[in-house]
């Protein structure tokens, strides 16, 4: 059997699902964007920036997360935040996004959402017509605040609704059940938007059960922790109820404490619908190809292991279904050579 290769993971086509737009912000940009925008850091170099990306956990990572978040300021700037992403994904033959933002990062900040969209969406249009990734767009909300703070926002984005697939549920997730937020899902639901949520990364397993149930979700983000409820395994490979997996995110965060211990291909095997995704690559050292690579390394990932967790990429993303059937065809015909 040969190996899977750096190279070949490269160049297989791939869908990205899971990635925190705000988590791609490179240090060289956020000191760009903080200079044009004369927002003082607390870093006097991008090497400083990179040695603070050592987290022992996930609230560690967050709160470097929203300083350096506080740089994006004007249209501009969340467009050049999306348009380098999608540069890297071209580079890495990523072929379809379903990216998420947290507007209550920057309206908590006086940005308007209007402002944040508007530059986001604009670059996913220009991706698709420069670079031909396809893409979807998801609101998240912030679970460490308030089910009223999310429904303000929910009624701020409600213009520009015909921008946004659906709306979601990130950051910490420690005592911040997914039912807090029921009815404002609810109404999300109502408005014709699909529903995704953050649960079983740091949360049980109960949370990954409460997201499906109450929340009505098309797919849980992350959700390595369902292993710890053999009746929810027994759902998810029944229902093919999609987890979007991030591998490196998992190991940095320290819900696995090596990569050789990550559950992602036992699950795969087990027939669960997972996937392969980024998560905050900028803070987690790494992109998509990354990702797929580091499961080579530490698990000996075949070349056919990879191909089905793109595939269950694809059945699971929210892109039409002749796209889905059009990257399905690249898979198909893309070779081991």
């Amino acid at each position: 059997m040969s190996t899977v290769t750096r190279d070949w993971l490269d160049r297989l086509p791939k869908v990205e699902l899971h990635l925190h737009l705000e988590g791609s912000l490179e240090p060289e940009l956020m000191f760009e964007m903080a200079q044009r925008n004369k927002i003082e850091l607390p870093f006097d170099s991008i090497e400083q920036v990179r040695e603070a990306y050592e987290f022992s956990n996930l609230q560690d990572f967050l709160d470097i997360y929203y300083q350096g978040a506080k740089v994006l300021l004007l249209e501009q700037d969340f467009y050049d935040l999306a348009w380098a992403y999608l540069k890297k994904c071209a580079r890495q033959n990523v072929v379809h996004v379903e990216p998420f933002f947290d507007p209550q990062t920057h309206t908590d900040r006086g940005v308007a959402i209007e402002t944040v969209i508007n530059g986001i969406s604009r670059a996913l249009a220009d991706g698709e017509k420069q670079l031909g990734i396809s893409s979807q767009l998801i609101l998240c909300f912030l679970r460490h605040l308030s089910e009223a703070a999310a429904f303000d926002t929910l009624r701020q984005a409600e213009p520009y609704l015909d921008r946004i697939i659906g709306v979601g549920l990130d950051s910490s997730e420690k005592g911040q059940p997914p039912e807090k937020f029921s009815r404002v899902f609810a109404s999300a639901r109502d408005l014709g938007l699909l529903t995704v949520a953050h649960a079983g990364e740091e949360g049980p397993a109960e949370y990954v059960w409460t997201a499906i149930k109450d929340l009505k979700v098309s797919r849980v983000d992350h959700g390595v922790r369902s292993v710890e409820d053999p009746e929810l395994m027994t759902y998810l490979v029944e229902s093919r109820m999609p987890l979007t997996v991030c591998p490196l995110s998992n190991t940095k965060l320290r819900v696995f404490d090596d990569m050789s211990r990550h559950n992602i291909l036992e699950m795969l095997e087990q027939g669960v619908c997972v996937t392969v995704n980024s998560d905050d690559p900028a803070y987690f050292g790494g992109y998509m190809t990354e990702n797929f690579d580091a499961l080579a390394q530490a698990l000996d990932m075949s070349h056919d292991q990879a191909r089905q967790l793109v595939l269950n990429s694809v059945e699971a993303s929210f892109a039409d279904d002749a796209r889905k059937q059009e990257i399905q065809a690249l898979v198909a015909e893309f070779d081991d050579s």
